[in-house]
């Protein structure tokens, strides 16, 4: 191999081999290595003209000890970084939770998937987190149980150290405090902890915190809950023989998705949950008679909770069944037609502001009477109960909370979390929590096993097979300062 020196700028390198069975661009890379100057950068002189990548060694002739002229200019030289580099497993836990994107998972004590996959759920909401974090023991309300108080504090305790770890955390003292607020929770076979219903889990977990959250030393005001949670239904029913009509309001955690042969999507089952028929005495004929109670809803909270009945209780075998039928469910859910008129009438500025928004990011002109359609037929779900795909994501919320407004709530909310059930029985399977995380990640919580999941993978949970589908869905709100 001959070896040349090879002169750039100022400098001049003596001695460099030349590999003349290689190309001259390995020679190039060679000369990188030395000067900075990249090859596709680099003009060397050789007889004939430029060095070609390449060009044949042979025909071109270099002599030992021959002098080759290079010019370039080289890369910028990278500098040194001002601290050392720091590994993760170096950093303190709460800021390595910050650097994976998401909270730790929890151990499974003994068929506790049931409140594992509820606590992550609900571990999600930073509003609830912030209103638990402003609980103190001199705070609580003079009605509240101790048991109440215990399981309230274990709650607030548990979040916090979810947020600080990285490695699972072993729920134990919360599940302790559980069992002896709620006894079912501790129910035994044969020597072992038996598996639960989750929404029972969640039911009584969401309860007990909106006792709790009602001191009124409280920050978040005596209403945290049900400003978070609660929905407001007013019902009318008509009784068809006697011609009777009476009306009723009632507060709920959570709407019902009724499922039957006829439901397909969501949509359809939140209408027959809304709509059902009642047996009671009748005054003015003086005996039973059937009533068909209608529902809407008259105030909405900042999360919406969607149950899936898939349980009933089998009465030939006298066990909880579970239907399997698939249910679709969308990303984006918009529950306007669900609402009472007076409701739709506080919505519809909130959903222009909204609509003006998202048209505005697509480039529509902004109040176009093609699109200022009426109210009704606005963001409306479609019976197919299919995600927007398209949707344009709304900055509004995060502008609502920045700008010192009273945000104000339009009736669209966003998939944040789903829980679901794997297996044929209630009292059996497996219970996990899929949380959408603040970053816009989803996580799968299969107890002290966190999994990273894409978006589209989310709304496959919808049923149909022995796969994991929808239990509860949990939907945050979309707000916009008005």
């Amino acid at each position: 191999m001959p070896t040349v020196s090879v002169k750039w700028q100022k400098e001049l390198f003596p001695a460099v081999e030349i590999d003349t069975s290689q190309p001259p661009f390995v020679f190039k890379c060679q000369l990188y290595d030395l000067t900075g100057v990249p090859p596709e950068r680099q003009k060397i002189m050789v007889k004939g003209g430029l060095l070609k990548d390449d060009a044949d060694w042979s025909t071109i002739g270099v002599k030992e000890g021959q002098k080759l002229m290079m010019m370039g200019t080289a890369d910028e030289i990278v500098k040194a970084p001002e601290k050392d580099p720091v590994f993760m497993e170096d950093l303190p836990e709460e800021e390595q939770a910050v650097a994976v994107g998401h909270s730790a998972g929890l151990f499974n004590l003994g068929n506790t998937c049931y409140m594992n996959s509820t606590l992550q759920c609900l571990h999600s909401v930073p509003e609830l987190k912030s209103a638990l974090l402003n609980y103190t023991y001199s705070g609580r309300s003079a009605e509240l149980d101790q048991s109440s108080h215990l399981l309230t504090v274990a709650t607030r305790d548990l979040f916090n150290e979810l947020d600080r770890n990285v490695k699972p955390v072993a729920p134990m003292h919360f599940w302790m405090v559980l069992r002896k607020k709620y006894p079912q929770f501790g129910q035994q076979h044969n020597g072992a902890f038996m598996q639960q219903d989750a929404e029972e889990c969640w039911t009584q977990l969401l309860y007990t915190l909106s006792q709790s959250l009602k001191s009124p030393e409280s920050r978040e005001g005596a209403d945290a809950m049900k400003s978070l949670f609660g929905i407001e239904l007013v019902s009318r029913m008509h009784c068809a023989e006697s011609g009777e009509e009476s009306s009723e309001t009632e507060s709920v955690y959570s709407l019902k998705c009724h499922i039957s042969h006829d439901v397909n999507h969501l949509h359809e089952g939140l209408k027959h949950g809304l709509r059902s028929e009642l047996e009671k005495v009748s005054p003015s004929l003086a005996r039973s008679a059937v009533y068909l109670k209608e529902s809407r809803i008259s105030s909405l909270p900042r999360y919406l909770t969607v149950q899936f009945v898939r349980f009933f209780w089998k009465r030939e075998s006298n066990q909880k069944a579970k239907i399997l039928r698939k249910v679709d469910y969308p990303l984006e859910l918009d529950v306007y037609d669900f609402c009472s008129d007076e409701l739709r009438e506080k919505l519809q500025a909130p959903r222009k502001a909204l609509r003006d928004e998202e048209n505005a990011k697509l480039g529509l002109k902004v109040g176009d009477k093609n699109n200022a359609s009426e109210e009704s037929n606005v963001n409306l779900l479609e019976p197919e109960g299919s995600s927007k795909e398209n949707a344009v994501p709304s900055t509004l919320d995060t502008e609502a909370a920045s700008s010192g407004k009273q945000p104000h709530l339009t009736g669209i909310y966003d998939l944040v979390a789903v829980l679901t059930h794997k297996g044929r029985s209630a009292d059996s399977g497996h219970y996990v929590g899929w949380v959408k995380q603040e970053n816009g990640k989803w996580i799968e919580f299969d107890d002290d096993h966190p999994i990273p999941q894409r978006e589209e993978d989310i709304t496959k949970l919808s049923g149909g097979g022995d796969w994991h589908m929808a239990y509860i869905c949990m939907y945050k709100a979309r707000v916009v300062p008005v």
